[in-house]
């Protein structure tokens, strides 16, 4: 089996987690229950932990336990405190990994979480935006036209481009990685732990797309 990362021992381990952040709409139950995904692509076990910065308003399903090697695990978050006060607050979760066995934190990812009141309400930001002056005498750049075929926009099918990267992605995760025992596989089909640590991120990404679509 390979060693474990060096960053375990500074705290600096990577954390994958999807999605970055999470949004809930006042207007819309069906958001009020939001999933995020801890992915462990290395060769250990790893414990978790979720903390968050107002633990009052949400409800999470199992805050600690394990991620098996190469494998992932699903956080339920719900938010029980919808009204309209904490409408545009931003709160943060904060996910900590510890190698089993072990107290000290290996590594951590923060995602930032927020209240809307709907869809099409608009991000509250500090920084006000003004519009630039025009050029006299300036010319728009030229257009280039971008061809759609027939039916594309409407479709909301997945493609075939995003499975196969998807079941790519799975593939790599589950090869063998360097530095294993009794590899049975061609040596060109064993991955670094980088490698796959790219796969674990690019399917966090393929998910949410599929998930989207």
């Amino acid at each position: 089996m390979q060693s474990p990362p060096s960053s375990l021992s500074d705290g600096k381990l990577p954390v994958f987690v999807f999605p970055s952040s999470l949004i809930f709409y006042s207007d819309d139950q069906s958001t009020h229950k939001q999933v995020l995904t801890l992915y462990n692509p290395y060769e250990m076990a790893l414990k978790f932990k979720v903390q968050c910065t107002a633990p009052k308003k949400y409800s999470v399903i199992d805050p600690e336990g394990v991620v098996k090697p190469r494998c992932c695990v699903d956080v339920v978050i719900r938010h029980v405190d919808i009204c309209i006060k904490h409408e545009g607050v931003l709160d943060k979760f904060r996910i900590q990994v510890y190698e089993q066995g072990s107290r000290k934190m290996a590594g951590k990812k923060e995602v930032t979480s927020v209240l809307y009141p709907t869809r099409d309400s608009q991000v509250k930001s500090e920084d006000t935006f003004e519009s630039l002056p025009t050029v006299p005498g300036g010319k728009m750049g030229e257009q280039l036209s971008i061809p759609i075929r027939p039916g594309q926009s409407q479709s909301t099918s997945p493609s075939l481009v995003i499975i196969m990267a998807a079941i790519a992605c799975i593939a790599a995760l589950m090869l063998p990685t360097v530095g294993d025992k009794n590899i049975k596989v061609p040596e060109y089909l064993v991955l670094s732990v980088n490698q796959k640590l790219i796969a674990a991120y690019v399917l966090g990404l393929v998910t949410m797309v599929l998930l989207r679509t």
